[in-house]
């Protein structure tokens, strides 16, 4: 998401960097760099020409002409903009009403379904709540199984009437979530190929007799300008409180964030960022323009981190680490959460500098981890709790149970070594940074 974008806003950056004080000709050389990253991120032609016509007022100004460094007074000039483009303030989710209706929209292929399944886990998840998805997507085939699906995977309620009236079945939906004591009500409603008048009537019945505090627009991210006129679709029809863009993790470009807040005045409220169903990430428009300009994103890392972390187990790592008893049980648990915490590769792209320092062309296989998984579970619990004991005999039977070889196994004997090492320098204060 927004690599390509954050490649050549670098670039002009960089060329600023070189300047000693901005004049009309050398910014207006830098702003066509920026210009042509935004095009080519899919930005609407009338939101580049007036982010670029800011940005040069502002560069141009007094500010920029006393400074010393010019090209950190531009960064900020950028950063702003940006901001006033995305909406400068994270607009918080309606969790507060008991219960709380939640109403998804959108045309048919956005994503909706899913989508209502990973609001339904971020729900449970964050705000404690007691998520029920209510099915009044009667028009396209499997929708409701699709639904009922989605909910015996994360073991939340689905109410569903098969093809009855829509307004009947959250009627009767709302009357279930009561008696079973269910305070996040999310209703699944249809699309269509295109905004029609059928589709707008059924969605204001509903909203007209159960006032959901929340209606948000389910967007495909990857649909690009055209966005603008399905937002406007909607909202000139239904009081949208929001929208979701889904499959951002496909679109390296993204400019449909970059223009839809802006156009429309109706704020992004989260992105779907993989197609699992953790894969939803609720939008602040600080942490995405620090990670158009390469700053990272250090907090969304640590909210990655804690989500699959369990705070015991790692006190007890810790302490067996401080003792010198760290295993390959220990190690074995650590790639396991990694991998809940999904992608290597988008984890470290949120780490700050990562670009400058080349961790960005990291490749990590996701086969190595379960070839680790596998060589460590071939082993015996004594094996496991003192690796030393693995010599020769014991390197060919872990091999041949894992389906490895006896070279992957020392491998993964030297790398846990290793990491070992490394840990006991962190825990010990010892590490010095290299700079």
């Amino acid at each position: 998401m927004f690599e390509s974008l954050s490649d050549r806003i670098e670039n002009a950056i960089n060329k600023i960097k070189g300047y000693g004080t901005i004049t009309e000709s050398n910014i207006s050389e830098v702003l066509r760099e920026v210009r042509l990253a935004l095009l080519e991120a899919d930005v609407n032609y009338q939101v580049v020409k007036d982010f670029t016509n800011k940005v040069k007022e502002k560069a141009l100004g007094e500010e920029v002409k006393k400074s010393l460094k010019p090209s950190e007074v531009f960064l900020k000039i950028l950063k702003d903009e940006l901001l006033n483009l995305l909406g400068e303030d994270k607009v918080e989710l309606e969790t507060k009403s008991n219960p709380t209706i939640l109403m998804l929209v959108g045309l048919q292929g956005s994503g909706k379904t899913t989508t209502i399944g990973k609001l339904g886990n971020l729900i449970r998840k964050k705000y404690n709540k007691k998520p029920l998805f209510i099915a009044c997507d009667i028009y396209r085939p499997a929708a409701i199984e699709q639904l009922k699906t989605i909910g015996k995977s994360l073991n939340i309620p689905v109410y569903e009437e098969g093809k009855n009236d829509p307004n009947i079945i959250i009627k009767n939906g709302l009357e279930y979530a009561k008696s079973n004591n269910l305070d996040y009500i999310l209703i699944d409603t249809a699309g269509r190929l295109h905004v029609d008048d059928d589709l707008m009537l059924e969605l204001n019945s509903i909203n007209d007799q159960f006032h959901p505090n929340e209606i948000l627009l389910v967007l495909d991210g990857m649909i690009g300008q055209d966005a603008i006129n399905v937002i406007n679709g909607f909202n000139n029809k239904l009081p949208l409180t929001g929208t979701i863009l889904t499959k951002m993790d496909g679109d390296t470009r993204g400019g449909v964030a970059l223009s839809a807040r802006y156009l429309t005045n109706v704020p992004i409220k989260f992105i779907g960022v993989s197609e699992k169903l953790d894969g939803i990430e609720e939008f602040d428009p600080k942490r995405m323009v620090d990670r158009i300009l390469g700053m990272g994103d250090i907090l969304s890392l640590v909210e990655k981190v804690e989500s699959v972390i369990d705070q015991d187990e790692a006190e007890k790592s810790y302490k067996k680490l401080k003792k010198g008893n760290f295993d390959l049980e220990d190690f074995l648990l650590q790639f396991k959460q990694i991998k809940r915490m999904g992608s290597i590769e988008n984890l470290i792209k949120l780490i700050p500098g990562a670009k400058k320092i080349g961790l960005t062309n990291v490749q990590i296989d996701p086969k190595d981890i379960s070839r680790i998984e596998a060589i460590i579970l071939s082993m015996t619990i004594e094996e496991r709790r003192k690796p030393e004991i693995i010599k020769a005999s014991r390197k060919i039977r872990i091999a041949n149970g894992s389906g490895t070889t006896v070279q992957e196994v020392n491998k993964l004997l030297t790398q846990f070594e290793q990491s070992k090492k490394m840990m006991k320098m962190f825990s010990n204060g010892s590490f010095k940074m290299p700079f």
